[in-house]
Order: structure tokens, then C-alpha cells, then sequence
């Protein structure tokens, strides 16, 4: 049952914990005491010992840990046209006081050069596995700030700023595909959010009707999907939220199945963690031939999963989607932002170890 195209049976979100001296290097670096090219040595050097790990444990698809990132979105965002960060009004992460910026939108939105390319041409130089890279989905643009936080100079109507955002993506996804990229994931958390009645309150105080949020969004999704090049996968991961193991939202999918699932990905990972992210029910509304990752392994606290727990929920999901499209993950990466979660380097490694045994001893070779 060994899949030849991606996702992969045991696969991965994306982020890894960054490892000690390439987080205290990237601390001298900006503060001016560690120049560039010297900091682009050590993220290379671990990004190749990550990748090794990542291959030695037998996952199929390896990732650069997002290592040369601060944040799992916001270095991406911020390389569009027109796009600018600031800090966050609200919904904030709970347990935590520092908070994680939000794009806000000053003019056009665009795509005029390549973003990250030369972070994947590494990966891809250095990895034997199947190199998978991971950028925010479009959504991110507008989730946290809404309609509050796109200029209305620029976008009088949102209609014309969800063109521009599609037509950058599409550019951004054809350089990132030019680069040799196969395999690439949309992060996007605003499907999860908004099954959070919460969130659709902060929506509505944002200018946003929420119940038109989630079909908005796909068919952006859709539209920066147009021209998908020939070859490529793309997956869509959603969660509801990652911060130093703080989250945002809760509530079962049911309300925006239909809308995310009407992405034309091929695959979903979905947060399926903790009873925050309701039953399995709702993907009974998965199109057929469309696989589903299972993010059954948490990446927010250290203690190990049951082996015998994650098969029976395996089989429970089953019982919606037929086993063959159903893969294994954890539910979201081990540190969406430079911070990582409150977990140890040695238990992120024995989690990945667990989803690719758990996934040989449910699917077979």
C-alpha cells in the first residue's frame, strides 16, 4: 500500500523545531552581530542534518523545518506586493503574551519576483526523499484582519482584491514549480477558525459575513490553482492555530467541510488532535479519489501517542473514508513559528518515528 505520489501514508506537516545553535545564530544575526552569509552557512548545515533525520526515519517526504523562517506565514506574506505586517488586534492565542503579527494589505496585491525559491532549490539540491515545500494559503491574507485590514483605497470592492491575490499566487506557485517543485502544501488555518463561533463573531466585528467566508476562500484557493502545473501535488493543510503550543479555535469541521473540501487539492491534512477538532463524521463529504491526511499526533505537548489509540482511530475515520485514501501526520508542524512548541527535540523525532510504524503497520510496505 506504499503510495509513488505524494501524500504519503506517514507523512508531515512541515515545521521542526529549530536546533539550538541555528536559533541562537539567527538571534546575533539580527541583531547585526552575525552577517548573512555566515547565518545562511549554519541554516544550510542544518537543514541538511534535518533532512537526513527526516530520511533515516523513513518518511517519504522531507521539508527544510521552514528554518529560515520566523514565521510559518508571515515571511511569505510579506514578500508580496503590497503586503505589509502589523501587530495583531485579536483573536489572540490563549496562555501565551507575546502574539504573532498579522499581513495587513496597504495596496495592489502581487507577485513581481520569486518568493523562496532559493529556499526550496536547497532543499531539493540536498534531499534524496521527496522534497516538499510548505507556503501559506491565500486565505492568510485576509483571515486575521478581514476586510479591517485590506486597504480600501486599493480594494474599494474585495472582489478585485481576491483576482489580485489568485494572480499572485499563481505566479508565486509557477516560479516555485520552475524551481522543480512537486510537491507543495497550502497551510491555511481559516477553514478550522471558522468553525469556531468565536472567530465568526471576530469575522462579523472585521466587516466579514462568516457563513460566505469558507466558499470564498476555496474558490480563491481554486483560482490560484488554475494554471497548476502539470506533475505537481498540492495539498491543503488546515488547524486551528499553532503558537508555543497555544491555539486559537475549537469546534468540529462540520460548518466549512463542504466549502474546504470543494478545494481542488489533492489531499487534506486536518486536525484531528484533540476532541477541539470534533468527530470524523463530517468528511463523509470527501469527493471521491481525494485522500485525507489524518493529523492524529500532536505536536503541542511531548508525550508520546498510543500506538493501539492511533489504529483505532485510523479505523473509526474509516468508517467515512475508504482506508486506501487515508494517510497518517501529525497535526500540525512541531514549530510554525521560530519559537517552537513546548515539546523536545528528541520528542518531535520519536512522534515522526511513530507515524511512519504506525502507517507500515496499517497500510504495509
Amino acid at each position: 500500500m506504499h503510495l509513488m505520489t505524494p501524500p504519503y501514508r506517514a507523512d508531515q506537516v512541515g515545521s521542526l523545531l529549530r536546533p539550538a545553535a541555528l536559533a541562537a545564530a539567527r538571534r546575533q544575526w539580527k541583531q547585526g552581530a552575525l552577517e548573512a552569509g555566515k547565518l545562511k552557512e549554519i541554516e544550510d548545515r542544518a537543514i541538511l542534518e534535518a533532512v537526513r533525520r527526516q530520511e533515516a526515519i523513513g518518511l517519504q517526504a522531507v521539508t527544510d523545518g521552514e528554518f529560515r523562517r520566523d514565521w510559518w506565514h508571515l515571511d511569505f506574506l510579506s514578500q508580496l506586493d503590497g503586503v505589509t505586517t502589523k501587530e495583531n488586534p485579536g483573536p489572540k492565542f490563549g496562555g501565551t503574551e507575546e502574539q504573532p503579527p498579522i499581513a495587513t494589505v496597504t495596496g495592489k496585491v502581487g507577485c513581481s519576483g520569486p518568493i523562496m525559491t532559493e529556499h526550496f532549490a536547497y532543499l531539493k539540491q540536498v534531499a534524496k526523499a521527496m522534497p516538499k515545500f510548505t507556503i501559506p494559503s491565500p486565505s492568510m491574507l485576509h483571515l486575521r484582519g478581514g476586510r479591517n485590514a485590506i486597504s480600501i483605497e486599493a480594494y474599494p470592492e474585495l472582489d478585485a482584491f481576491w483576482d489580485d491575490v489568485a494572480a499572485a499566487y499563481r505566479k508565486a506557485i509557477a516560479h516555485l514549480a520552475a524551481a522543480g517543485c512537486t510537491y507543495l502544501q497550502l497551510d491555511d488555518t481559516a477553514f478550522a477558525y471558522l468553525c469556531d463561533p468565536k472567530i465568526r463573531e471576530t469575522c462579523r466585528r472585521n466587516g466579514d459575513d462568516p457563513a460566505a467566508l469558507p466558499q470564498r476562500y476555496a474558490d480563491t484557493i481554486n483560482a490560484a490553482l488554475a494554471e497548476k502545473p502539470a506533475g505537481m501535488t498540492i495539498t491543503l493543510h488546515t488547524c486551528r492555530g499553532n503558537f508555543k503550543s497555544a491555539w486559537v479555535a475549537e469546534g468540529g469541521y462540520d460548518p466549512v467541510a463542504k466549502a474546504m473540501f470543494s478545494a481542488n487539492v489533492d489531499g487534506f491534512f486536518m486536525e484531528f488532535d484533540s476532541a477541539r477538532a470534533g468527530t470524523f463524521e463530517p468528511l463523509k463529504a470527501l469527493p471521491k479519489g481525494k485522500k485525507v491526511v489524518l493529523g492524529l499526533v500532536t505536536t503541542k505537548v511531548g508525550e508520546i501517542e498510543d500506538k493501539a489509540v492511533l489504529k483505532r482511530r485510523i479505523a473509526e475515520a474509516a468508517k467515512f473514508v475508504p482506508l486506501e485514501d487515508l494517510c497518517l501526520s501529525p497535526q500540525c508542524g512541531f514549530s510554525s513559528t521560530h519559537h517552537g512548541n513546548a515539546l523536545s527535540q528528541d520528542d518531535q523525532w520519536r512522534k515522526l518515528e511513530l507515524i511512519v510504524e504506525t502507517a507500515r503497520e496499517v497500510w504495509g510496505n
